[in-house]
């Protein structure tokens, strides 16, 4: 029982990986045989809302499990949102999330994936942090007299 309580915790810290929005342009494979396959098709699926709507600089996490077919098993779980967050952000950052995942379902598992992850859950961080502007050094630009 530990040890199926230890494997679970494992692929949950595994899984807790980041989604940012350039993930987007990495492409997703076929079939989805491992944790990282995992990710990067929940990348592909990942928009999240435009800065008009939302603050960009929000983090929400989803507990999410998948059935053997790749369908989500139960419900997602919002497990955190950052502080910093609006109601009005929050509720943007859900319905993006919970696009994504409607987008990337049933999950193309291949046999093997599929029996190792049936019912463990995925614990996912989505985030879209804007880029920081570059820093102005104008101290060391060259100056003609």
């Amino acid at each position: 029982m530990a040890a199926r309580r230890c494997n679970q915790l494992l692929l949950m810290a595994a899984a807790a990986v980041l989604l940012p929005a350039s993930a987007c342009a990495q492409g997703a494979p076929a079939q989805v045989n491992t944790i990282q396959d995992v990710v990067a098709k929940l990348g592909t699926c990942w928009k999240p809302p435009p800065p008009s709507r939302a603050n960009p600089d929000i983090d929400i996490t989803v507990i999410v499990s998948f059935k053997r077919s790749g369908e989500i098993l139960g419900h997602p779980k919002i497990t955190y949102e950052s502080e910093k967050a609006t109601d009005n952000d929050r509720v943007e950052y859900r319905i993006a999330v919970m696009e994504a995942l409607q987008r990337c379902t049933p999950m193309p598992f291949t046999e093997s994936m599929a029996g190792a992850v049936a019912g463990r859950p995925f614990a996912v961080r989505f985030y879209n942090h804007k880029p920081q502007p570059a820093e102005k050094r104008a101290w060391l630009t060259p100056k003609i007299l």
